[in-house]
């Protein structure tokens, strides 16, 4: 019989710490088509997460790229929640951001999004990477369009992605492979 030991973790935080909000203006997505494989968390005998890191590269299909997402950085909402019932909770990560066009470019690229299984990331004011999308539960993305409302309305494209994990908007360490270059290159998760 296997032991059930706690996995709690302390939560320190001291007073004066700054606490940056937000992230910058950047998000990128990859079709989970794209996607072969995955880092896992560091788990113990149980099968239990225990970092909320997901330390190594997304393995991508040959020639498959990052693609760049340019939002509204003041409107994004990066948040998660805690769903389902006792003992089989999950988190339900989500990202609201905004990108300011509305034109045929804008609405032909989030057309393909409705039935497509996605992963997305963000980077924080840190600089940290966050990975919304996992093995078992690639992120989906829900976009709409708004051409505003009289002379002073605002017209933009929202997108709402959600994603089911295990823990809250997992961290990402793995290189970024992107048109323009690769981020993160050589990171930890190298």
């Amino acid at each position: 019989m296997s032991k059930c030991t706690s996995v709690l973790k302390k939560m320190d935080w001291c007073q004066g710490k700054p606490v940056l909000p937000g992230i910058r203006r950047r998000a990128w997505v990859i079709a989970a088509n794209d996607v072969l494989e995955i880092p896992d968390f560091t788990r113990d005998e149980l099968g239990r997460p225990t970092t909320a890191v997901r330390k190594g590269n997304l393995t991508l299909a040959e020639g498959a790229k990052w693609l760049p997402i340019d939002h509204l950085a003041d409107k994004a909402e990066p948040k998660s929640d805690p769903q389902g019932e006792f003992p089989s909770q999950t988190f339900n990560n989500q990202l609201t951001i905004v990108h300011p066009e509305v034109g045929p470019e804008a609405t032909a690229a989030i057309t393909p999004f409705l039935n497509t299984e996605v992963y997305v990331l963000i980077e924080d004011m840190y600089g940290r990477f966050r990975l919304f999308g996992s093995k078992n539960w690639p992120a989906k993305i829900a976009p709409s369009q708004a051409l505003g409302q009289g002379a002073t309305g605002t017209s933009a494209t929202t997108l709402t992605v959600t994603a089911t994990d295990e823990v809250s908007m997992p961290f990402y360490e793995g290189e970024i492979p992107t048109d323009d270059g690769t981020i993160n290159e050589g990171g930890a998760g190298a």
